[in-house]
């Protein structure tokens, strides 16, 4: 299927599991007032790409996603590790979420970089997976307005958003006691090693 069709039937298992996992823990305000400008460029990356949305379905944009997925967990497996000064946020924040927000509409791909650059303002594993989780529920919002913009949100989709969701609850629902039974490294090892394979996918598929 097009970006647009996968991205469309992500939309609401995207949003239901976020939410979910961005309220659990508490604290949810404090994250948000940090994370705003990454928020805030979301939207304004998602509103100003979507005007490309159907011209990019011959997989040029998948494959340097993959390969950028790929390199980045590479990184990660090695221990290069990225940091971001406070002063810094606000601006690197609005860059970093339009970048997010374009590429979500090019590729259908909520990740990069958004997930590198909220894992560079040094959280803890718990409050790290709420940011992600917050940033990957204003993320559907956004798309499925382009979606509903461009008419790319169809019936048709209707069944494989249906299992989409059910399938993405599962793995929330043994996900969640899991990560607080597993070591810090090991769920780092995991994350990055789980990255670098959807990465590579996702290159070869687009040059195959």
């Amino acid at each position: 299927m097009t970006p647009a069709q996968a991205a469309a039937v992500l939309v609401v298992p995207s949003l239901v599991t976020n939410i979910w996992q961005a309220a659990v823990g508490g604290g949810l305000l404090g994250l948000a007032r940090r994370l705003w400008p990454l928020l805030a460029g979301i939207c304004i990356g998602t509103a100003a790409s979507v005007v490309f949305l159907p011209r990019d379905n011959n997989g040029r944009a998948t494959v340097w996603l993959g390969l950028a997925l790929a390199i980045y967990a590479a990184l990660g497996l090695v221990k290069v590790e990225f940091s971001v000064s406070n002063h810094a946020e606000t601006w690197l924040g609005l860059l970093m979420g339009a970048a997010t927000g374009a590429i979500t509409v090019a590729t259908g791909i909520f990740v990069m970089p958004g997930t590198p650059y909220i894992q560079s303002m040094e959280f803890d594993r718990d409050r790290l997976v709420q940011a992600l989780g917050l940033s990957f529920s204003v993320l559907p919002i956004a798309l499925a307005a382009a979606l509903a913009y461009t008419r790319h949100v169809q019936t048709s989709l209707a069944s494989p958003s249906i299992v989409a969701l059910v399938a993405t609850l599962i793995g929330m629902g043994l996900g969640q006691p899991t990560r607080g039974k597993i070591k810090a490294e090991t769920f780092r090892l995991c994350f990055f090693v789980g990255l670098m394979f959807l990465g590579l996918r996702l290159a070869l598929r687009g040059l195959l």
